[in-house]
């Protein structure tokens, strides 16, 4: 068996395997053998059937594949040995004579190969990226607790309103002063004054009593909103424009008053877990702030590794790639993938793969190991970040722990987490090697800049 490399360019080059028949054929007379053992043939004992007969019947099909596990074997080692680096897979190359597996021996195979171009990838003080550290605002914090507050706070009848009660009542469509025939009609409409956009509305919906009735235009109430007119009338938001200039009464049936829970040692519990430090007000917004800026971080964080990539992607430059085979190989892996699809995903699989091959040679340069620990304080994060997004900013070490462990049952879910902190080491690496160009900014600045980068 000989293997030899004709390189075309830089990027590709044509693999040749020339194989002799004495290179498989001991492989094909012991697999043969086996296969007699194991036969279980009609007119014979099991394991006596004619060797002649088993070639005849599987010789062929025996043959192929000991070719084809040879040639694997061939090229696997001839690339390693070589220290040979490719992308995608070896493709058989185009137009080659259809080869007779039952009447030759010898055969010759041809491969294109798509090679990983040798990237320069040189880092210094003359490298000059911006990092943004994002200010948790006082009226961030302020906002958190009292959300914490509401959440954990408790709901009681009353009699008048205020603006953050809920009001529900029985509300019909008027026509003039009395109830349209055949108009909207909702037994147990909900309304929260606080929502109302009209100021003057608004203030209808304030210290009413039970029993009183209100007579307002919902249209002119969420000042033409399609989902809130909805929601509140029951009907399709496609038809919220009808109602506008249409009076509704609501006959107030029953008003639920919501009363934030105190800052006192059953609220510390409820929000931080039984064994909480926390003790105090002071403590309970020093906590809130660390939570947000450990999340801010983690923000700031994600910004720095999309400007780093943008910038590492520029210094490169194009790198020469194998196009022709690399479409061929794209194509190969999805047999529903059209050759327009090809085209139209080239581009983005280009990009991403050059910054692989960039964040590769970076995380051998700084010699990035990834641990178990590390995976697993990366994953109760990512939990605790889930959870911030809908307003759980305080949820227990161990709740994020359980969550988490659950998370890394997927062997989906731990590669990429692996795969993030194995990019988060190669940031803060880039970080000491290049020059910051740091910012504080609120949190809506670093949105608007995050926005304008997607734009």
């Amino acid at each position: 068996m000989n293997v030899s490399i004709e390189n075309l360019n830089e990027a590709e080059a044509v693999l040749t395997v020339n194989i002799k028949g004495e290179d498989y054929a001991e492989k094909v007379e012991k697999t043969l053998r086996d296969y007699r053992r194991r036969a279980d043939i009609k007119g014979f004992r099991k394991g006596q059937a004619p060797l002649g007969m088993i070639k005849k019947m599987y010789g062929q099909a025996i043959k192929a594949e000991q070719i084809n596990r040879t040639l694997n074997q061939a090229i696997g080692d001839y690339l390693q040995e070589n220290k040979i680096a490719i992308l995608g897979a070896p493709m058989e190359c185009e137009n080659e004579p259809t080869l007779d597996f039952e009447k030759d021996e010898d055969f010759v195979f041809r491969f294109d190969l798509a090679l990983e171009p040798q990237l320069v990838v040189e880092l210094d003080k003359k490298d000059k990226l911006p990092f943004y550290h994002i200010e948790a605002t006082e009226e961030m914090v302020n906002g958190q607790v009292e959300q914490m507050r509401s959440s954990l706070g408790t709901s009681s009848e009353a009699e008048v309103s205020v603006e953050g009660d809920v009001i529900y009542g029985h509300l019909v469509q008027l026509e003039g002063d009395t109830p349209m025939v055949d108009g909207v009609e909702v037994e147990q409409a909900v309304l929260l004054p606080q929502y109302i956009k009209d100021e003057g509305i608004r203030a209808r919906f304030v210290g009413v009593h039970v029993g009183d009735a209100v007579v307002f235009e919902p249209y002119k109430a969420y000042q033409g909103n399609e989902v809130e007119i909805g929601s509140f009338l029951h009907v399709d938001k496609s038809k919220a424009a009808e109602f506008e200039g249409k009076n509704f009464e609501m006959k107030i049936s029953t008003i639920k008053h919501h009363e934030p829970a105190a800052l006192d040692e059953a609220f510390y519990k409820a929000a931080f877990g039984e064994n909480t430090p926390i003790n105090s007000e002071e403590a309970v917004r020093a906590e809130v702030k660390r939570s947000f800026d450990e999340q801010l971080k983690s923000e700031s964080d994600y910004k720095f590794l999309v400007d780093m990539r943008a910038h590492l992607l520029e210094k490169v430059g194009e790198p020469k790639f194998a196009e022709k085979t690399l479409k061929r190989w794209l194509k190969s892996r999805d047999e529903k993938r059209t050759d327009e699809d090809v085209e139209r995903e080239y581009p983005a699989m280009i990009k991403d793969l050059t910054y692989h091959l960039i964040h590769a040679k970076l995380e051998e340069r700084y010699e990035i190991k990834v641990s178990e620990e590390e995976i697993m304080q990366y994953a109760v994060l990512v939990a605790k970040n889930q959870f911030a997004q809908y307003g759980m900013n305080t949820v227990p070490n161990d709740m994020l722990e359980k969550y988490a462990k659950s998370m890394l049952e997927k062997e989906e879910t731990r590669y990429n987490l692996s795969s993030r902190v194995a990019e988060n080491k190669v940031a803060q690496a880039v970080r000491e090697c290049v020059s910051l160009d740091e910012k504080t900014v609120s949190w809506d600045e670093f949105r608007t800049i995050m926005d304008g980068a997607e734009a």
